[in-house]
């Protein structure tokens, strides 16, 4: 057991006295502006100076309190209420208190008026102000970093595609939902000047931030790459290369990546340890695509080949993401195979030109009606590409969503 003297080196190893200044010199000012932005100055204007400052510190109160959640708000509500009737319980009447006056050099203590208070209050009460400190400053910490990421959130979803697309033979659509604010789910839709469609869904390893970098530098790559025309294994191969030589070792990126050609409705496709699509013919039978290799920088000189399929009229390709089949119900009990069969036996009749979008939205739909609200532990990603039956083609002529 380690004495009391090598527990305290220890605990203060990495203080230095310049960190100690900053949390008060810069910290606590910079928290103090945050919350004192929500604060509505305009309504202390012409009030005497002491219902100002009582004004200002029920604002400055409702501010901070306000930006935590309601659960929370209640939790620090009751904390602050139970400490008011402890320091009441330590209240022992009023009494003559001894003040220390500065005179020149000296101190004189005077005798004055006051609340008398039991033995230790005072350094109960500095131990709560120091409390309250530390949660301000934690507080103004995570919403600042809470707003950053909701930016970060945005620029990720402009970087998708929005919607439905559709063309002359095909259409498709995605939807994701990251586990946390930003993820490392993607999905991409590319309409190629020979009339192909390109669609691409891949999963960075991890979660948040790190594999939302991963995920934009990916999205860059690969839309570089796609305007040099080479062939699907070889696309693949130089993403490899890529990805080994930029993302850290331990990150790599599944990815599924297929060319449709509508006019032929060949589907050529390349799978880097991505999860197999389920492609759901018009008559309600699933086949699965096996064909892949491994995933995206766990080896530079990894080669791919390519799989083909034949997409006849009618027929739906589901690419998903494992946050997909491994969400888990309160129970424990994960979505799987069985449950995306399921849905996809529900919505075996859905033909019309909104199929793709149709389905995709049912997925998304039973995984969270299987959820519930239960904390996600993965990215939720989907991309649906048909091939509407020949009495519906006349109907998919344009975009819904034009796709950048």
């Amino acid at each position: 057991m380690p004495s009391p003297r090598d527990f305290l080196s220890r605990y203060t190893a990495d203080l230095t006295s310049d960190e100690l200044g900053k949390l008060f010199t810069r910290e606590t000012p910079e928290a103090y502006r945050f919350f004192a932005r929500g604060i509505n100055t305009a309504e202390l204007d012409g009030l005497p100076w002491y219902q100002r400052i009582i004004k200002y510190a029920q604002g400055f109160f409702l501010a901070f309190t306000m930006r935590l959640s309601p659960a929370r708000r209640l939790m620090y509500g009751v904390a602050l209420a139970t400490s008011v009737i402890g320091l009441l319980q330590l209240f022992r009447g009023f009494g003559l208190l001894r003040v220390p006056i500065p005179v020149a050099l000296f101190f004189v203590h005077v005798r004055v008026p006051g609340p008398v208070f039991a033995d230790g209050t005072v350094w109960l009460l500095f131990a709560f102000l120091l409390m309250n400190l530390l949660v301000l400053l934690e507080v103004a910490d995570r919403l600042s970093l809470k707003r950053d990421l909701e930016v970060a959130r945005e620029i990720q979803q402009a970087m998708l595609p929005n919607g439905t697309w559709s063309g002359p033979g095909v259409e498709a659509f995605g939807l994701t939902k990251p586990a946390n604010t930003v993820g490392g789910d993607f999905y991409d839709i590319l309409p190629q000047p020979d009339g192909t469609v390109m669609v691409a869904l891949g999963d960075v390893a991890g979660k948040a931030s790190p594999a939302a970098l991963l995920m934009a530098l990916l999205l860059a790559i690969l839309r570089t790459l796609v305007d040099e025309g080479m062939p699907l294994p070889d696309l693949v191969k130089r993403l490899n290369l890529q990805v080994s030589r930029h993302a850290p070792p331990s990150r790599f990126i599944t990815l599924f990546l297929a060319s449709f050609n509508p006019a032929t409705g060949r589907l050529d496709f390349v799978n880097a340890g991505q999860t197999p699509p389920l492609l759901r013919r018009q008559n309600g039978s699933i086949e699965r695509l096996m064909s892949g290799g491994v995933a995206l920088g766990m080896f530079e000189g990894s080669t791919y080949e390519a799989g083909e399929v034949q997409l006849d009229a009618g027929d739906a390709l589901l690419m998903y993401s494992d946050g997909i089949t491994e969400a888990e119900s309160p129970d424990g009990q994960p979505f799987d195979e069985a449950g995306l069969e399921r849905t996809l036996a529900l919505h075996a009749g859905a033909y019309q030109a909104s199929a793709a979008a149709t389905l995709g939205r049912a997925i998304f739909d039973a995984v969270e009606r299987h959820r519930r609200d239960q904390r996600l532990a993965d990215d939720l990603t989907v991309l649906v590409l048909s091939r509407p039956a020949l009495s519906e083609r006349s109907e998919s002529n344009g975009l819904t969503n034009p796709i950048a």
